[in-house]
């Protein structure tokens, strides 16, 4: 695993060893990552990654939250409850020295907890396929003040998510077994 694009590309990342097969810890492929920010980059509302605040939930080895940074983002704040993915993360940071412009919170990320920092304008949502655990990261972030009102939620799993409460869907793309769901905050009424 590598960085693909921006000030840090080829930054090689911490190998992912054995994982962690519990906590199905399952690092973004290169090719989705860099499908990805390239369909962010060039998008018809303009570069949602330059000078954003990151939210990266179930960060695992945070290759997306460090991806985005390298790409013009201003910060990035992890979440992960699993000692292999902090480690992973720390490692990762390390390498990239961007201990300014992140920080790592050990929180189960369905269970954030109220925001301490500025809302994010770009989440990035990887929760382990299959369990359901998306929407209620989603619902707990947006209740808690992580998610800024316009931001953009990028969320991968195996297949496309139905918009949950208080979100509306923008798009869904398919890359082999992986699927990003980008969704928006609803306007406050």
């Amino acid at each position: 695993m590598r960085i693909v694009g921006g000030r840090l590309r080829g930054l090689g990342l911490a190998p992912v060893g054995k994982g962690d097969a519990e906590r199905h810890l399952r690092p973004t492929a290169d090719r989705v990552r860099e499908s990805l920010f390239n369909l962010l980059a060039h998008g018809n509302s303009g570069d949602p990654v330059r000078g954003a605040q990151v939210l990266d939930l179930f960060a695992g080895t945070g290759a997306l939250g460090l991806e985005a940074l390298s790409r013009g983002a201003s910060f990035v704040t992890f979440i992960d409850n699993g000692r292999v993915a902090r480690k992973l993360i720390a490692a990762n940071i390390l390498r990239a020295k961007a201990e300014a412009e992140t920080r790592v919170l050990h929180r189960d990320a369905t269970r954030p907890g109220p925001a301490d920092s500025p809302p994010a304008t770009l989440v990035f949502l990887d929760p382990p396929y299959g369990r359901n655990l998306g929407e209620k990261a989603l619902s707990a972030a947006l209740s808690g003040g992580w998610i800024a009102p316009a931001a953009l939620v990028v969320w991968e799993e195996r297949g496309e998510q139905p918009a949950p409460e208080g979100f509306r869907l923008r798009d869904a793309r398919r890359y082999g077994e992986t699927c990003l769901t980008f969704l928006q905050p609803l306007s406050p009424r």
